[in-house]
C-alpha cells in the first residue's frame, strides 16, 4: 500500500516538474530565457542532498526522487532548450552548472575553515556530512556534464538511423546516458555510505519509468504546441558545439544578409543559391515549377522626372505590391535595377499566368507615380519542365518572354505562344 501511494507521489512529481520546466521554456521569449535557466539551476544543490539521504520504497526498488525525478528532468531539459533553440544556447546551462557547482565546492571549502560557534543546542553543524555532499556534488557536477554533452550526441547520433522519430529519440537518448549516470553515482555512493546493490537497481528502474514519462509528457507537448511535426536531425557533430551552431548560425545570417537593402525582398545572390535548388527539388518530384521576371515598365524616366528618391520609393511599393500577391511557399528576388524574379512552386503554367496577370492589373490599379500616372509591369513566364529542366533556362525562357511582352506594349504577361495575355 505504501509503495502504491509512494509510486502515485513519484508519477506527480515527474509531471509537475515537467510541466513547470517545459511552461518556463514555452514562455522564453516572453519571460526570458534567464528564468529558465536559473529554476534548472537553483535545485542542484537539493537535488544531490534527496540523492544522498532521500528514499522511498516503490513496486520496483528503493529510489530518491532526487536522482530519478529531478535529476533525470533537469537533464531531459537540457535536451528540451537544446531540439527548441541551438547548441550555443545549451552551453550556456551546461557550462553554467558546472561552473557553478565547481564555485560553490570551493567557498564550501573554505566555510568548512571556520571555528564554527552553536546558537542553540540543536544546531550544530555536521561538517562531516558537509564534506561528503561536497564529493558528491563534485562527482554529480561531473557527470551531468558528461551526460548533457552526451545526451545531445546520442540525439543527434540516432538521426541517422531514426531520423523522424524524434521522440523515440528523446527517450532513447535520456534512457541510455541515465543508465550511465545510474552507475556513475552509485558507484560514489557505495564508497560513502556503503548503499547496497539494490539502490542501484532500483534507482536504475525508476530512472527508466521516469524517462518514460518525461518522453510521453514531450510527445504531448510537441502535438499541442508544435503540431505533429517530429523534429528532424539535421546537424553534423566534429566539434561538439561549434558544428552543432553552424546550421542555425548559417541560416540565420543568410535570412539576414540575403536580403536587398531598398526592397527588403530577397536580392540577387539568395536567388542564385535558393532558386536552382528549389527548381532540382521540384523537378525530382516530379510537381511544376514556374518562374516570373517583372519589369517596371519606363522605370528610367521616372528617376529623370522625378529623382531617385522617388524612383526607390516606387520601388519599394511594387515590390511590397508583389509580396502581398503571392503565397506563402512563393519566393520573390530583387534581380537587379528595376526587375524582380518571382518562384512559384507547385504552380503549372496556367495558375502562373493567372497569378502573374492578377498581379500585373493590381499594380496598374493601385500603384502611382508623384504626377498621378498608373504604374504598370511587365512579366515573362516559364514552367519546369516544359520550358526547361533547370533555373537558369528557365530564366533565360521567361526572359525573353518578358521582352516580348515590352515589345507587345507592356503592362501585360507573356507565357508559352499558345497562352499569351493581353
Amino acid at each position: 500500500m505504501v509503495e502504491n501511494w509512494n509510486l502515485v507521489l513519484f508519477v506527480c512529481e515527474a509531471v509537475l516538474y515537467f510541466a513547470v520546466m517545459t511552461a518556463l521554456l514555452h514562455l522564453r521569449h516572453r519571460i526570458g530565457l534567464g528564468v529558465f535557466l536559473t529554476a534548472l539551476g537553483v535545485m542542484h544543490f537539493v537535488e544531490t542532498y534527496l540523492a544522498a539521504v532521500f528514499y522511498v520504497s516503490l513496486p520496483f526498488g528503493v529510489v530518491s526522487p532526487g536522482s530519478s525525478v529531478f535529476f533525470a528532468g533537469k537533464l531531459m531539459m537540457i535536451l528540451m532548450l537544446y531540439i527548441q533553440e541551438d547548441a550555443s544556447i545549451v552551453r550556456q546551462p551546461i557550462y553554467g552548472l558546472f561552473l557553478g557547482n565547481l564555485v560553490t565546492l570551493v567557498i564550501a571549502q573554505v566555510l568548512m575553515l571556520h571555528q564554527t560557534t552553536e546558537p542553540a543546542a540543536s544546531q550544530v553543524a555536521d561538517m562531516g556530512f558537509l564534506s561528503d555532499m561536497g564529493l558528491l556534488m563534485l562527482w554529480g557536477t561531473t557527470l551531468l556534464y558528461v551526460d548533457a554533452l552526451g545526451i545531445i550526441l546520442l540525439y543527434e547520433r540516432l538521426g541517422k538511423f531514426l531520423p523522424r522519430r524524434a521522440i523515440l529519440r528523446f527517450g532513447l537518448s535520456g534512457a541510455i546516458m541515465l543508465s550511465f549516470d545510474q552507475v556513475g553515482f552509485y558507484a560514489l555512493l557505495s564508497q560513502l555510505y556503503d548503499a547496497p546493490a539494490a539502490v542501484l537497481w532500483g534507482g536504475w528502474k525508476a530512472k527508466m519509468v521516469a524517462v518514460a514519462l518525461y518522453a510521453g509528457l514531450f510527445a504531448l507537448y510537441q502535438f499541442v504546441f508544435r503540431g505533429n511535426g517530429a523534429l528532424q536531425s539535421r546537424r553534423p557533430i566534429r566539434d561538439i558545439f561549434s558544428d552543432l551552431t553552424f546550421r542555425e548560425r548559417y541560416e540565420d545570417l543568410l535570412a539576414r544578409t540575403g536580403r536587398d537593402v531598398l526592397t527588403g525582398v530577397y536580392d540577387r545572390s539568395r536567388m542564385e543559391i535558393e532558386a536552382p535548388r528549389l527548381v532540382r527539388e521540384s523537378l525530382r518530384s516530379g510537381v511544376a515549377i514556374s518562374l516570373v521576371i517583372v519589369d517596371v515598365d519606363h522605370f528610367k524616366s521616372i528617376n529623370d522626372r522625378f529623382g531617385h528618391l522617388s524612383g526607390d520609393d516606387l520601388l519599394r511599393q511594387i515590390a511590397n505590391a508583389l509580396q502581398q500577391g503571392i503565397g506563402a511557399d512563393d519566393h520573390l528576388f530583387r534581380y537587379g535595377g528595376e526587375e524582380f524574379v518571382i518562384l512559384l512552386p507547385h504552380a503549372d503554367h496556367e495558375q502562373a499566368l493567372s497569378r502573374s496577370r492578377h498581379v500585373c492589373a493590381a499594380i496598374s490599379e493601385t500603384i502611382r507615380n508623384r504626377a498621378g500616372e498608373a504604374m504598370s509591369i511587365s512579366l515573362g513566364v516559364a514552367t519546369a519542365p516544359e520550358d526547361g529542366s533547370s533555373f537558369n533556362i528557365l530564366l533565360a525562357e521567361a526572359d525573353e518572354r518578358l521582352y516580348m511582352a515590352k515589345n507587345a506594349g507592356r503592362n501585360r504577361v507573356v507565357g508559352r505562344p499558345a497562352e499569351q495575355a493581353d
